[in-house]
């Protein structure tokens, strides 16, 4: 039996609740495209991301620590990953429709530069007088625009169920079909992804920090999330111990965070009566939340990551070293432009100079802004054709010196030899 697309969107009527997103009540693309007959939009716009150039450069993007400087270590792919996982789990829990959570969660970090939030900040200078930069915004950015995969749209063309996901920290949400509704808050898979992301961020990130001992297990006593959650393991496992006993705690941490993000969304929705998606977006405030006491103790979490972890000497000193040479390269592409390519120069005239150099920079990797600065400052220390030249006519006039004087020598000699030879005729 083959199940077609309608089938697939009666079902998610049957299967979700009522405030979930449904596929079949899309507002569709800013591109009319036919649908497909064996997968719902959402479905669709999950392949897109995956199969994106951006999605596939996430792998060598720095998530803490830079690219390539620890084998276990995560990058913005791997987080992605665990990020969508813990998505799909809220998801499926709280009756939400799970394919639009998930693609959501895979899209929501495509616009991170080089070298992680440091990068973002520089970046962000670099484009203060130009519209700033921010990594959300250039998710959009290169699902709208940036990624060209079809002939007859530019970018993606994702559903605008997606589009408003991506839309993380906008005041409110605009709908990007014409006429469309002005929400107040993104639909509940969107929450979710947004929620979903802070847990694995902050859980994951302890746990790279301790594995790369730049954390000590003796700091995180007095956090109360790391402590209530290591004397639960302690309980059920009294001999475990050392990296067994941090790694089974860590899982902990986000089992319990997980739990505790659909008790309280669950008991949030069902407060707020709420009947559709469009009541969702209508809501006073956000649906998909932590309960008090855990959003206090992810406070602290994040404070202390922050103080310890972030600012780091050795993480700080290695990330200010590679935003240097970001800053760099940003510069030499201002100043020559042919240096982008001819592809990307063509953007210059419909989006700038500052904004294509920009979208260019940002998509690097770690590992290739590292190579490119090395190839611009080769480059600057090669001889340009101006001094080239002049070097060519200093080498030719002390050629010419040079020969004038064996010349001279050569006659000086000439000349002591016959008045050797006059004087020997005399005598």
């Amino acid at each position: 039996m083959i199940r077609t697309r309608d089938e697939l969107e009666a079902q998610e009527r049957v299967m979700l609740a009522s405030h979930a997103q449904k596929s079949g009540d899309s507002e569709g693309r800013i591109h009319p495209e036919p649908k497909h007959p064996h997968r719902t939009d959402y479905q669709r716009d999950r392949a897109r991301v995956i199969h994106s150039r951006a999605f596939r450069r996430l792998e060598y993007k720095t998530q803490v620590f830079l690219n390539g400087t620890g084998d276990h270590l995560r990058t913005r792919l791997t987080h992605t990953f665990e990020v969508a996982n813990i998505t799909r789990t809220i998801a499926r829990a709280l009756g939400l429709n799970e394919d639009l959570a998930e693609v959501i969660a895979l899209a929501h970090d495509l616009g991170h530069p080089p070298f992680g939030h440091t990068g973002e900040e520089t970046l962000d200078e670099l484009m203060h007088e130009h519209g700033g930069f921010d990594h959300n915004e250039q998710s959009l950015r290169i699902v709208d625009v940036i990624e060209l995969r079809y002939p007859k749209f530019p970018g993606l063309n994702l559903s605008h169920e997606v589009r408003e996901g991506l839309q993380k920290h906008a005041r409110f949400y605009e709908s990007t079909k014409p006429g469309g509704k002005r929400t107040t808050h993104p639909s509940l898979e969107a929450q979710v992804a947004n929620l979903a992301d802070e847990i694995t961020y902050y859980s994951h990130d302890l746990d790279d920090g301790l594995d790369f001992k730049l954390l000590e297990p003796r700091q995180l006593a007095d956090l109360e999330a790391w402590s209530d959650t290591e004397a639960q393991v302690r309980r059920d496992f009294p001999g475990l111990k050392g990296a067994e006993l941090r790694a089974y705690a860590i899982r902990c941490l986000i089992d319990r965070q997980v739990a505790d993000v659909v008790r309280t969304s669950s008991a949030r929705i069902e407060s707020a009566g709420v009947r559709s998606a469009d009541d969702v977006r209508a809501y006073s405030r956000p649906l998909i939340a932590y309960s008090d006491a855990l959003r206090r103790a992810n406070v602290q979490l994040r404070k202390f990551l922050y103080k310890n972890l972030y600012y780091h000497p050795s993480v700080a000193g290695a990330n200010k070293a590679a935003c240097e040479m970001l800053g760099n390269v940003f510069q030499a592409y201002l100043k020559k432009p042919e240096l982008l390519g001819e592809a990307t120069a063509r953007r210059v005239d419909r989006g700038g100079l500052h904004r294509t150099v920009c979208d260019y920079v940002s998509g690097m990797t770690d590992r290739y802004l590292l190579d490119e600065h090395a190839r611009l400052s080769k480059e600057a220390r090669k001889p340009t054709a101006k001094r080239t030249k002049k070097t060519a006519r200093k080498k030719t006039a002390r050629k010419k010196t040079a020969r004038k004087k064996t010349a001279r020598k050569k006659t000086a000699r000439k000349k002591t030899a016959r008045k050797r030879k006059a004087l020997r005729t005399r005598k």
